[in-house]
């Protein structure tokens, strides 16, 4: 039995004061306010948060796309487009090896930052030229690996991807590591089931057919799938489909409580109050789609239609739980140049942002029968204003703890280490190369 004693704690019900939190196996056995001092002792206690969208692999690029391109690679500017040209590149280029120790350091960092549980988009299948590994799920296996070396909870979600552009159009030569029909795709989620909690993904309405997001859409859940991006993915749709991205999926496929439609950022109002009304969570990812200059996501008149969010970390560019938060809340501002856009009235801004973040996650919270999913913070607050701290002034992060396993202490994971010096030795060789 492990005790940990915290002089604050966000429980379901709310704040309390003097927590005793017992774990024992990984789960949290009894949680006892107003107690006497027992324990490990600790300033303030928050579940952890749930990273529902994350490309593990490109934490290896990240800072590697920052320098301007030609003028002339996408109408005289960089944009989403010029960048995965770029992620393309790095993408064939990883083994088995690379996706491990890359995804591991990734996953080292989001404990660092705040989550305790990731659900990993994974489409990097196959060989570079498309060839099927000997085990169809050995890149599957590789994730699964890399949680279990830093300790964080995976729910992986391979992704179905067949197709190069609406139309359909045919896939490119570098998206061959991708590329499934839905016999080998459902043959990949079995195997990969072997490994760990799996859900299932189309890439998006360009990589997979309305009828192919049924069928996959039909082999579990969670369910997730980029969509509306871009403002070119939504006039490719409309010229090619004849009509807007997320209408279409709400119009032909069965969307609700157990989908992620990841972005989402280009929603005309009538698209934003019918996903809101679906109970499907918007994953939406600030620091990425800042970023990468996606554009900004219509979220006070989707929060006020009733809408879900969760949030991910993405192309991992950086992870930090409160500061995808802040990114979100700090560009509504910009949007509309108003303070405390997505706060309730007379609320706490971090309060709204966290309780938004936790409840889409799914991750449960500090209480009994949960996983013991926590996180310390080092902060001399009380009640919200201690939200408001960690979001918006960059109060730090203490320790960690998943499934009971103390994985963070004083702000590092405690194997950094040996993680990341195998995670450079990849980056260096793939730079190299």
């Amino acid at each position: 039995m492990t005790k940990l004693f915290f002089g604050e704690a966000l429980l379901p019900g709310g704040w309390a004061r003097n927590v005793r939190v017992e774990i024992a196996d990984g789960v949290i056995a009894s949680v006892v306010a107003d107690a006497a001092p027992e324990g490990e002792r600790h300033a303030i206690a928050l579940p952890g948060l749930g990273n529902v969208h994350s490309h593990a692999f490109q934490r290896g690029m990240a800072g590697r796309t920052e320098v301007a391109g030609p003028a002339s690679r996408d109408n005289g500017a960089d944009t989403f487009w010029t960048w995965r040209e770029g992620m393309y590149r790095f993408g064939l280029k990883l083994t088995p090896d690379d996706m491990e120790a890359i995804a591991a350091l990734a996953f080292a960092e989001m404990l660092e930052g705040g989550f305790t549980h990731v659900e990993e988009f994974h489409y990097l299948h196959h060989a570079p030229d498309g060839a099927r590994y000997d085990n169809v799920a050995e890149m599957s296996a590789r994730i699964f690996a890399a949680g279990g070396a830093a300790g964080i909870g995976v729910t992986l979600v391979p992704v179905f991807y067949a197709h190069g552009g609406f139309g359909p159009q045919p896939p490119s030569a570098r998206q061959a590591r991708f590329l499934n029909d839905l016999e080998s795709y459902a043959r990949l989620v079995d195997a990969a089931r072997a490994y760990g909690a799996t859900g299932v993904a189309a890439h998006s309405l360009r990589a997979a057919t309305l009828e192919d997001v049924r069928a996959v859409a039909a082999m579990g859940a969670p369910m997730h799938i980029h969509v509306a991006e871009q403002t070119k993915e939504v006039d490719d749709c409309i010229a090619a489909l004849g009509a807007r991205p997320v209408a279409l999926l709400l119009d032909n496929a069965p969307v609700d409580r157990s989908w992620r439609l990841v972005h989402a950022t280009h929603m005309d109002a009538q698209e934003t109050a019918r996903l809101a009304q679906t109970g499907a969570a918007a994953a939406l990812c600030p620091i990425t789609e800042a970023n990468l200059g996606d554009g900004l996501f219509p979220a006070k008149p989707y929060l006020d239609a009733g809408g879900r969010i969760a949030i991910g970390s993405d192309s991992n560019v950086r992870i930090d739980a409160a500061e995808e938060l802040r990114t979100l809340e700090y560009g509504q501002r910009l949007a509309t140049r108003t303070r405390n856009v997505l706060a309730m009235p007379g609320g706490s801004t971090g309060r709204r942002l966290f309780d938004l973040a936790l409840e889409g996650g799914e991750t449960g919270g500090i209480a009994i029968g949960a996983s013991a999913d926590i996180v310390s913070l080092d902060v001399a607050a009380e009640g919200d204003a201690i939200l408001d701290a960690w979001i918006f002034a960059r109060a730090p992060i203490d320790c960690v703890w998943r499934g009971g396993r103390k994985l963070v202490e004083a702000g590092r994971h405690v194997a950094k280490g040996p993680i990341a010096a195998r995670a450079r030795a990849a980056m260096e060789r793939l730079r190299a190369g």
